[in-house]
């Protein structure tokens, strides 16, 4: 319970850190102008009721928003030194990720949450079928949980903000593209890599078909970078 209450304790600070500064407002902000943009002239030139579009925008969406939001979360503690004050406290290095994790999880949400007008709007105009709609969001926030892992990852390696931002985004760029080269490989080495692949996984709940095989690799993936985290940190004596 302790540990589950620290992790929460972090949390809170965290999320409510992302409101005290522009942070949260600047990348909600960003992500809801272009989400926005860019689908409704889809929308319009389709002509259909239907969010596939939008959900065919976000992979690539959070491919850069995902390392904007967790780019300073232990970036920018390293550099001012408030990491060895948050050492001190009886917290370990995996509650100190987790919290931070899920805060940057929470705020992804919220801007997930501010897209549903877009939603509304469609079904407004015509007849919209939900269960792939659900199916989008909820496979929306999973892949982009695995893409705060792996900017959680990256800001644990420096301490520098922009360069987690940058690996953050190849990284996560390659686990995007990794299914477009499929067409280049052998059929066994292709089958591994578009099981790699965060976008095929994602595609496939968006369906509205919930499947198993999808579950386990994004809370594998999830987990992994998690622990690449975790281990990143305990590199350092900070206390």
């Amino acid at each position: 319970m302790n540990k589950l209450k620290n992790i929460l304790t972090v949390f809170k600070r965290e999320f409510l850190s992302f409101f005290n500064s522009p942070v949260a407002y600047i990348v909600i902000t960003a992500f809801l102008l272009f989400s926005g943009w860019l689908f409704f002239q889809q929308f319009f030139l389709m002509g259909q009721a239907s969010m596939r579009p939008f959900f065919g925008l976000i992979p690539i969406l959070f491919i850069f928003f995902a390392p904007a939001i967790t780019m300073r979360l232990i970036a920018e503690e390293r550099k001012t030194k408030t990491i060895s004050l948050l050492m001190t406290l009886p917290l370990g290095n995996a509650e100190i990720i987790l919290g931070k994790f899920l805060a940057a999880v929470a705020l992804l949400g919220v801007g997930l949450l501010l897209t549903l007008p877009y939603a509304l709007t469609v079904a407004s105009v015509g007849v919209l079928d939900w269960g792939p709609v659900w199916g989008g969001y909820f496979g929306a926030l999973l892949m982009g949980a695995a893409y705060l892992a792996v900017g959680m990852f990256c800001t644990s390696l420096t301490s520098n903000q922009i360069v987690a931002f940058i690996l953050g985004l190849g990284i996560c760029f390659v686990f995007f593209i990794i299914d477009k080269i499929l067409m280049f490989l052998p059929e066994k080495l292709a089958t591994a890599f578009e099981y790699l692949s965060v976008d095929y996984h994602f595609h496939n709940i968006a369906r509205g078909v919930i499947d198993l095989r999808d579950m386990v690799f994004y809370l594998s993936f999830i987990s992994a970078f998690i622990i690449y985290s975790i281990y990143a940190i305990q590199r350092e004596d900070w206390r």
